[in-house]
């Protein structure tokens, strides 16, 4: 058996198919860890929930932006953008299945066996890992017992600091922020959810990425995760970065995490849309 992760897909469902098959992925034998956007953007998002969602239990999908924007759209508690490809998913004749299966997944799934994570976008550095995953299932059941109420006050940047007094709206927001829109953080630890360049270029010294936090507590586990497409591909002792930009005209990436050392396996991804 092998155990890959994979990237951010955005409805790029033919380089998934191509890179399924550079792995010679098998359903009965292997296991796919999604680090979340499984949809948006890309031409083919119907599609890409179907295919994952046909996996079966040999997919493991952690929920993202892109996602959760699908969701509290197809409850009418967000409006399409200009951009969004979701047209074809809230018109399909099994809208209601993928809708139910993908309100089902995750924010976060953790392997204590390998000592790995999977999460979409970032961890608060006031987090250690049970606190994380505390904040994970509770984000989960609010949004499958109460979808409509959730989605109404999701959106918003405050508060951007962790404190575990935090109740209702403000708490579920701030977990939801961490999961699913964070890259930077500041010196005192609180979210700066409007950057996005990449800490490559040091374009925003002002500003940390998220998993080099100084003292951050949630370094109990090697977290693999997406959503920083100026990141691109980035691999060390604490964190493994997966989003290469297929959408954007880069690349579609795996690793494959039961083996040390791995390398990444890519395919090239026609632009769908333009930086």
């Amino acid at each position: 058996m092998a155990l890959y992760a994979i990237g951010d897909i955005q409805g790029c469902d033919a380089e998934l198919g191509a890179l399924l098959k550079s792995l010679k992925f098998s359903a009965d034998r292997d296991r796919l860890w999604f680090v979340g956007d499984l949809v948006n953007r890309g031409p083919e998002s119907l599609d890409t929930l179907r295919r994952i969602r046909a996996l079966g239990d040999a997919a493991i999908v952690t929920l993202g932006n892109h996602d959760l924007h699908l969701l509290a759209v197809s409850y009418g508690l967000a409006r399409s953008r200009n951009d969004d490809t979701l047209a074809d998913i809230l018109a399909a004749p099994d809208r209601e299945a993928l809708l139910e299966w993908l309100i089902q997944r995750p924010l976060l799934h953790d392997d204590p066996d390998l000592n790995l994570c999977v999460i979409h976008a970032g961890l608060a550095p006031q987090w250690d890992m049970d606190t994380a995953r505390s904040c994970a299932r509770e984000f989960e059941r609010a949004l499958r017992e109460n979808p409509r109420g959730l989605f109404e006050h999701l959106y918003g940047d405050e508060p951007d600091i962790w404190e575990e007094s935090l109740t209702g709206m403000a708490r579920l927001r701030f977990i939801a922020n961490c999961f699913t829109r964070l890259r930077y953080v500041d010196a005192r630890g609180r979210l700066a959810l409007k950057a996005k360049g990449s800490p490559k270029k040091g374009q925003i010294k002002s500003l940390i990425p998220w998993f080099e936090a100084p003292g951050a507590r949630w370094q109990s586990r090697r977290v693999v995760f997406g959503h920083w497409s100026t990141l691109g591909y980035f691999s060390n002792s604490s964190v493994i970065a997966l989003d290469t930009g297929c959408v954007w005209g880069g690349s579609l990436t795996a690793l494959r995490l039961d083996v040390v050392d791995a390398k990444p396996v890519q395919v090239p991804c026609r632009a769908s849309r333009t930086p």
